[in-house]
């Protein structure tokens, strides 16, 4: 017999808090970034996360792998690897009767959940390979396209302080990523938890709780939950308060903006806001839930001018005058 819609809302409602209870267990505080990365995930859409080494950035991505069931890779990019060393590559074999022919050896993006580490240490025609995959979850190599494993999300990382021998991401690969996620440094109470887990012999481990089968049935749901008129209207309101030209630009717009978000950022903050309506037990997207996804959304999408750069404003600042 199949569930009522009530019914299924409540398992959903129960597994989400198993996921955040389950992925508590191992990584300490970072409740916010679970959340956006949950977020991210339940909505297709590739993350950035940017913070200092040692913010645990690979335990947050293995640990959300491992919980929801899904297969994890992981790539360290750097200045010599190759497109191949992503996608895959094809490999002259050999038989017992001595015949000879190619087969295909599939790359690390052949998975469910990819962490591209440091992605801005590889040079851009390998980031490139990437960013493809990425946007049309497919492939092509030596002339035969294969399509990539379902549900595919890549979350890449970079580093903000250090950009000597780098490769910044273009503004319109930028822009291709879901989320911008900033990591910052745990609280003190946090740091001592932190000590206390992982100085001991063993670590805590998470435990499988889904399937890829299960993630794509939650994936689905987010497209259902409701979006009142308004929301729409405020969504559009604030996409085109980012664009200096635009009379609805904020002054802060006007003065450190130099090319504001385009509409694949409404497209963004919609999706976004409904996975965390879900997230958070809502039943519709209210406003809350487009303010609390808009400097994600937003974040790598603002363009600053010579005024911004020169006096030292961040485009956080410019996001938090248009709320």
């Amino acid at each position: 017999m199949k569930p009522s819609p009530e019914e299924s809302w409540k398992e959903l409602q129960s597994t989400i808090k198993e996921i955040r209870t389950e992925a508590a267990r191992v990584v300490v505080g970072q409740e916010a970034v679970v959340e956006q990365m949950l977020a991210a995930l339940l909505c297709r859409g590739h993350c950035l996360l940017v913070g200092v080494p040692g913010l645990a950035k690979t335990l947050l991505v293995s640990t959300l792998g491992r919980v929801l069931g899904l297969n994890f890779q992981r790539i360290q990019f750097t200045p010599d690897l190759m497109p191949t060393d992503i996608v895959g590559s094809e490999i002259l074999q050999g038989s017992a009767e001595g015949a000879r022919r190619f087969e295909f050896v599939p790359g690390p993006v052949f998975t469910n959940l990819l962490l591209a580490d440091e992605i801005n240490r590889t040079p851009p025609k390998t980031q490139a390979a990437l960013l493809e995959a990425m946007q049309e979850k497919q492939v092509t190599v030596a002339g035969t396209t294969r399509s990539l494993t379902e549900p595919f999300i890549v979350y890449a990382t970079q580093n903000p302080v250090e950009h000597e021998g780098t490769y910044p991401l273009p503004e319109a690969q930028l822009d291709r990523f879901f989320f911008q996620i900033n990591i910052d440094y745990p609280s003190a109470a946090e740091e001592e938890e932190i000590l206390r887990r992982t100085g001991g012999m063993t670590m805590p481990e998470a435990k499988p709780l889904l399937s890829a089968e299960k993630v794509l049935q939650m994936q689905q749901a987010v497209t259902e939950v409701p979006v009142p008129d308004d929301v729409y209207s405020l969504i559009v309101r604030l996409v085109q308060s980012t664009r200096p030209e635009n009379p609805q630009a904020t002054e802060m717009v006007k003065k450190y903006v130099a090319c504001g978000a385009g509409p694949r950022a409404g497209q963004c903050l919609l999706a976004a806001a409904r996975a965390m309506a879900l997230l958070r037990g809502r039943v519709s997207v209210s406003p809350a839930e487009v303010k609390a996804v808009l400097a994600p959304v937003l974040r790598h999408r603002l363009i600053p001018n010579y005024t911004a750069t020169g006096e030292g404003v961040s485009m956080e600042r410019v996001i938090e005058s248009l709320v």
